[in-house]
């Protein structure tokens, strides 16, 4: 069995002592040595020591605002998501990145990602209906607004 390190990063060499191949004669033991390799993780992406990860959330939560659940490497946190945001917004949750024994774990960034129904009930079709009537929210530029 092989303890591998906290934070131990991609393209570092463990140590093994005495592990590798017996040596000629009555020699000892070689040194093993394994190069680190870390796969991609579902939840997670790292840059440097940073992690960055997707929070799905409604289309009322990213309006109105929310508090979610979000998974860190550590435990599940809750995350406060402001009012009025939009896809792409990145919250940013600091120390709860990779860990690094020298320089301490990077940060965490989640990513809000709008998420929508596929199949809307019949209500929750007059809801989303009655709201694109009394909205005045315009993504994109009118005609005369562009120049």
């Amino acid at each position: 069995m092989v303890r591998i390190p906290k934070g131990v990063r991609p393209g570092l060499t463990i140590r093994l002592a005495r592990q590798g191949e017996t040596g000629i004669g009555n020699a000892p033991p070689g040194d093993l040595y394994l190069n680190v390799e870390l796969l991609p993780h579902a939840t997670f992406r790292l840059e440097g020591r940073d992690l960055y990860t997707t929070v799905p959330v409604t289309p009322w939560e990213a309006a109105l605002g929310a508090e979610v659940t979000l998974p860190t490497l550590d435990r599940a946190v809750h995350v406060k998501i402001p009012a009025g945001s939009s896809s792409g917004r990145k919250i940013r949750l600091k120390g709860k990145g990779f860990p690094d024994a020298k320089s301490g774990a990077g940060d965490l960034y989640a990513e809000i990602s709008i998420r929508v129904p596929e199949v809307l009930s019949v209500e929750e079709k007059k809801l989303f209906e009655q709201l694109a009537e009394v909205s005045k929210f315009a993504p994109r530029p009118t005609r005369h607004e562009e120049k």
